[in-house]
């Protein structure tokens, strides 16, 4: 089920397997100000959570960040197919089964300006991740680009962790720094994300981060200088 984190924001995690391992990806949920929902990387929920969506509010956006977390998108549209599903720049490419898909991009969308900030990371075009600061309770939303895997896990899903250096603190995964085509270009990203004020970083794998958040992103964003 939904457990909250600040008022008008939530979090799931669920389990899955990924390439053989383990893991777990959290969908996280803002209540807009006139009680719209706003469904981040979503996971696969039941229908008694989606009983719990509808007594928030009216789940009205479906957002897949980048271009890896799209799996259960399809699920999520399913479950409400009134909403309006968003998708990273070039996952339409990737899944054109999404019917109906609106790119992102780095300016906020009308849509929710008055809740979120948001910027596409560049440089990274395999990842295309969007990131979003959520105002009211301060929270960088991200999901691939900052990871912290923290807690007991599966000893092969720790061994990962430790191999990528996301292991019991926030960093950039090394499977996105191989990944990153542009430094200079992530480097641009990342100080505008940096120009938020959070005090807050949800990521999709592991970690919500609530103690000298701002510091920890601004030591990890440094593996994009030059």
């Amino acid at each position: 089920m939904l457990k909250q984190i600040a008022p008008d924001l939530w979090h799931m995690e669920r389990g899955f397997s990924a390439a053989g391992l383990p893991v777990s990806s959290r969908m996280t949920v803002v209540r807009f100000r006139d009680g719209r929902l706003w469904l981040h990387s979503p996971v696969r929920f039941d229908e008694a959570v989606a009983g719990q969506l509808r007594s928030l509010g009216t789940v009205a956006f479906i957002v897949a960040p980048n271009r890896a977390h799209h799996l259960f998108a399809r699920h999520a549209q399913r479950m409400f197919p009134q909403a309006a599903l968003y998708g990273a720049p070039g996952l339409a490419a990737k899944r054109p089964d999404l019917a109906g898909m609106i790119e992102l991009k780095d300016t906020v969308e009308p849509e929710w300006q008055q809740d979120l900030d948001q910027v596409c990371i560049r440089g990274m075009p395999f990842v295309n991740e969007v990131v979003w600061f959520h105002k009211a309770s301060a929270t960088l939303i991200m999901t691939d680009v900052l990871q912290c895997w923290c807690g007991e896990l599966d000893w092969r899903t720790a061994l990962y962790a430790r191999l990528t250096g996301v292991r019991g603190h926030l960093d950039v995964p090394r499977t996105v720094r191989l990944v990153t085509r542009d430094r200079m270009l992530a480097a641009g990203s990342a100080r505008v994300i940096l120009q938020w004020p959070f005090t807050r970083v949800i990521t999709a794998h592991n970690s919500v981060v609530e103690q000298d958040a701002h510091a920890a992103v601004a030591r990890a964003f440094r593996r994009f200088k030059a």
